[in-house]
């Protein structure tokens, strides 16, 4: 049988009119999706509620100009912005999921509405080096590599499951005028519109309406996202956007093999778990001082799950100074060996208040109501970012199809014949989803109680 990997992340930033106290930090979360039919919405009575779309004329760009130094710039300074908000949220002795590029590419599409010196600070925030003329252009052919990877799929494997969806979309107040220039930023690079929402004559509408989209967006996984209150007549604008990762391994584990094994958490105690095995085969595999680390393909190579496991009770010093630089030079030294992997299976799910982390990453200005600068979005309200929310979910557990077993073979069979090397998953690791062509990091967490 087959492992799969199943990921659901949601990921929202709130706007708000600049005379509304800040709204409650609770989960909502917005999925989002590219251009649907252009429909008008009007005002329609309380209980009545419909929404619409609005987006700009501009043609999303398909094969985007950018040179590789703007592209590799990118995926650097999102490498950067997803340790630096690690960095802020790995305080505890909980599972930790999230995904840098949701984070990266919604507030990249909220730079394109910013303005003076919140423009700067989104800017420092998401460790951008690049100018904002030439950020959007680049996410843009970031996302056409990683739409264009998965369409890559071997044709051994055609109707096996993997599947990456990406999708952006912002949710506003019915009859907001917003700036031309912006429209055409978000529908050119993002391919995304407005939906008109009636937040000032019905919020509680609005919020069922944008919890609708979301379960129906998720395969009915999402069920009531949006909390009552989190939404009130005072918000403006919602800014989403929604990865979907659900990926079968290269390399199958056989569920009969899976048994009952102690794992070590961090206070030195032993919870057993179940502890899958895969004997023998040929991964990129590196070794440090004080870590081990695999990469494990999934149908689609171009996406792996890179694992790094610190010896034991080294694990908090090793997270601690781990850091983009470091990372990189571990990816660097990756070289294919047999390796007896034992995983255990987990599930999980996160649910992160950004706004804190990213105030103290720099972005302080742009939740403040009277220093927020919105001015490139529109004239018509003062807006200022009332609250970032972010929430994964993962599953790892078995199953497939036998065609990953027989190209396992296949890969086998390139391997060099010595002594496996055993890697024993039972004690806190993390965990990196990555697209290999870019060197985007998708996910990222850590494991320390499956």
């Amino acid at each position: 049988m087959k492992k799969f990997l199943r990921i659901f992340m949601l990921f929202a930033i709130l706007l708000t009119a600049a005379c509304n106290a800040i709204l409650d930090q609770d989960e909502i979360k917005q999925t989002t999706e590219e251009s649907q039919p252009m429909q008008e919405t009007a005002d329609t009575p309380s209980g009545t509620y419909e929404s619409g779309l609005v987006k700009s004329n501009a043609a999303r760009e398909m094969s985007p100009e950018v040179n590789p130094e703007d592209a590799s710039a990118l995926v650097k300074n999102n490498s950067q912005f997803a340790f630096k908000f690690y960095e802020q949220i790995r305080q505890g002795s909980e599972n930790i999921i999230f995904s840098p590029i949701s984070l990266s590419l919604a507030l990249s599409m909220t730079l394109a509405g910013a303005d003076s010196a919140t423009e700067n600070a989104l800017s420092e925030a998401l460790q951008l080096t690049l100018p904002e003329e030439n950020v959007h252009p680049a996410f843009n052919s970031l996302l056409m590599s990683l739409e264009d990877s998965q369409k890559d799929l071997p044709e051994e494997f055609q109707g096996n499951k993997f599947q990456l969806n990406i999708a952006n979309s912002i949710w506003t107040q019915v009859g907001y005028d917003f700036k031309q220039n912006f429209l055409d930023i978000l529908a050119r690079h993002y391919g995304a519109g407005i939906y008109n929402v009636d937040y000032k004559k019905d919020s509680e509408a609005a919020r069922l309406a944008i919890n609708d989209w979301i379960e129906e967006e998720t395969e009915d996984k999402i069920k009531d996202l949006v909390p009552p209150g989190a939404i009130t007549p005072l918000t403006r604008l919602v800014l989403a956007n929604a990865i979907y990762f659900y990926g079968s391994w290269f390399h199958p584990f056989d569920e009969a093999a899976t048994a009952d094994a102690p794992f070590t958490l961090l206070d030195g105690s032993e919870k057993t778990v179940d502890m899958m095995s895969l004997s023998g085969e040929g991964f990129p595999y590196a070794y440090g001082d004080n870590y081990q680390a695999i990469q494990l393909p999934y149908l689609s190579q171009d996406f792996v799950m890179t694992i790094l496991l610190p010896d034991q009770d080294q694990y908090l010093d090793f997270e601690a100074n781990l850091d983009s630089e470091k990372f990189a030079k571990i990816m660097e030294i990756m070289a294919y060996k047999d390796v007896d992997l034992k995983m255990p299976k987990f599930d999980f799910t996160s649910s992160i208040g950004a706004k804190n982390p990213l105030i103290q990453m720099g972005m302080g200005e742009a939740f403040d109501a009277d220093r927020a600068d919105f001015s490139a979005m529109t004239d018509t309200e003062e807006l200022f970012i009332s609250d970032v929310l972010h929430k994964a979910t993962i599953t790892v557990d078995e199953q497939g199809t036998e065609a990953a077993a027989a190209t396992a073979v296949i890969m086998r069979a390139a391997s060099i014949q010595v002594d496996p090397i055993p890697l024993v998953l039972d004690r806190p690791f993390m965990f990196f989803i990555q697209h290999q062509p870019t060197g985007t990091i998708l996910f990222m967490g850590r494991v320390v109680e499956p």
